[in-house]
């Protein structure tokens, strides 16, 4: 359950932040409906999105043998862009997000922000590692640094044994064991 809340936290601030640049650089606009945007595009981005990606890649690929290699990337761009774009529709559609200005920015609100989200989503994969671990460094702190065992049993956050708490120190200090630094010392005296 922690793992879900803490992805699904961390994309959502992500998600807003997209959201806000799509409203400063598209016709789309956000405003205060970013937040709840936001929610709702990270719900689509994590249940949805992987869903419709598969099944427009298997209906793509019984013709994949047929295509060079530019061509398959191509066809990927496009099934990426398609997947982006039905993200983007129905965030809209459940969203207090518009599209204005006429004909041509009704276009380009709906042709431009499929694109940003895809150069958001490009970006997301690239950092969400380091994004959820420290988001879950933060939800821990905030539910009072413990953590839960296998057996669901919370373990203490102080450890038992202060002379492994030591050595636990000083090997992330220098990244040794103490037999690896027993090992270089006796090196340095032979």
């Amino acid at each position: 359950m922690k793992k879900w809340i803490v992805r699904f936290v961390s994309l959502l601030v992500f998600n807003v932040v997209v959201l806000l640049v799509i409203g400063f650089l598209t016709p789309a606009r956000v405003g205060w409906s970013a937040l709840w945007a936001g929610i709702v595009l990270t719900a689509l981005s994590i249940w949805i999105k992987p869903a419709v990606h598969g099944w427009f890649r298997g209906m793509a690929a019984k013709s994949a043998s047929q295509r060079t290699r530019a061509g398959e990337k191509l066809v990927e761009f496009l099934l990426a862009f398609a997947v982006a774009l039905l993200v983007w529709i129905v965030t809209v559609w459940l969203s207090g997000v518009s599209i204005g200005g006429g004909l041509l920015g009704s276009f380009w609100g709906y042709a431009l922000p499929p694109l940003i989200l895809l150069i958001g989503w490009a970006i997301y994969d690239r950092i969400d590692d380091r994004v959820e671990a420290r988001a879950e460094a933060l939800y821990d702190r905030a539910s009072g640094g413990r953590t839960a065992t296998t057996d669901g049993a919370t373990a203490p956050s102080i450890p038992q044994n202060p002379e492994a708490a030591a050595a636990g120190r000083r090997e992330l200090d220098d990244g040794l064991t103490e037999e690896q630094r027993r090992m270089l010392d006796e090196l340095g005296k032979g």
